[in-house]
């Protein structure tokens, strides 16, 4: 059986021989194509896939891939429009964005949108390394400062360099401004006229004039001059007892109301007389009791067989 050229010692020797010059062909091609690169543009763009030839490999960080404009990437704060307002640290999911305000005696200044700025920020700082990128805090943002950057790049070999800081106070400044602002407060206090305190009310007791609460022998009331009305005592609300509801009252028939006259008790609208001391004589049979049914075989009847 022949087993084919390949299998034979001259045709492997000749078959590893046109694999070589295949693959040699193949680098050769990918040489002379490599003098050019690609354009360095990106994903959505629509010349991107018609890019056939060319080195695909970038000199960075001399060269970059551009990124979206809206991609979610390194946060900053813009102090000059920023107004302190501590929304983006209230919506944060991570806690990454520490803020200690500080308010200011009167306006500091104006951002870019008109808005006032009353707070100074004696601490704005942003943990990256916390950072999930959610990119809420630039939605909450009222005067749009916060914003998130380009840069994707900002790796570092101490994960405390993460950490930025936008403050716009340095630590003296900031204890100079907290004092200005606990003078202006007590100054505003000084200048508040005093508050007339009212008079104590001298107590005296009365009489109850109700025997339903006991409490109520021990009320007090002022004894001022320009008091013309004593405050009445609060009656107690009648206690809600469960019981069986009263059915309504009905005009009694001509042959009832002897009956209720003689405080007699009425059963279907006709008067019972019940057995009293001075007619004991006469007692009423007592009522035969029903027998017990008790389940069982029931029993064959003879005669019907």
């Amino acid at each position: 059986m022949k087993k084919g050229a390949n299998n034979t010692y001259w045709g492997n020797i000749r078959e590893g021989i046109k694999s070589s010059l295949q693959g040699l062909h193949l680098t050769f091609k990918h040489i002379r194509q490599a003098k050019d690169s690609r354009k360095p543009i990106y994903v959505d763009d629509k010349q991107y896939f018609e890019q056939e030839t060319g080195i695909v490999t970038l000199q960075y960080p001399y060269e970059a891939i551009p990124v979206p404009d809206n991609g979610r990437y390194r946060l900053h704060n813009e102090m000059d429009d920023c107004i302190v307002c501590d929304k983006c640290a209230k919506v944060c999911p991570v806690n990454c964005i520490d803020i200690e305000p500080i308010k200011a005696v009167g306006e500091v200044g104006k951002t870019s949108d008109g808005s006032s700025i009353r707070l100074y920020a004696a601490k704005f700082d942003i943990d990256m390394a916390k950072c999930c990128f959610c990119g809420l805090c630039t939605t909450v943002c009222p005067t749009e400062c916060l914003t998130m950057t380009k840069a994707y790049d900002f790796s570092e070999f101490d994960i405390e360099h993460m950490n930025y800081h936008y403050a716009n106070l340095s630590p003296d400044e900031a204890a100079e401004k907290r004092r200005l602002l606990e003078e202006f407060q007590k100054e505003k206090l000084a200048a508040k006229p005093p508050v007339a305190k009212p008079k104590p009310a001298t107590e005296v007791p009365i009489e109850a004039k109700s025997t339903t609460d006991a409490n109520q022998a021990n009320a007090v009331i002022p004894t001022d001059a320009a008091a013309e009305e004593v405050p009445v005592p609060a009656v107690k609300r009648p206690v809600f007892r469960p019981g069986a509801k009263p059915k309504p009252a009905t005009e009694a028939t001509d042959e009832v109301k002897p009956a209720i006259e003689e405080n007699k008790p009425i059963i279907d609208n006709a008067p019972v007389d019940l057995p009293t001391d001075a007619a004991t004589e006469e007692v009423s049979k007592p009522i035969a009791k029903r027998p017990v049914f008790r389940p069982g075989a029931k029993k064959p009847n003879p005669e019907s067989e």
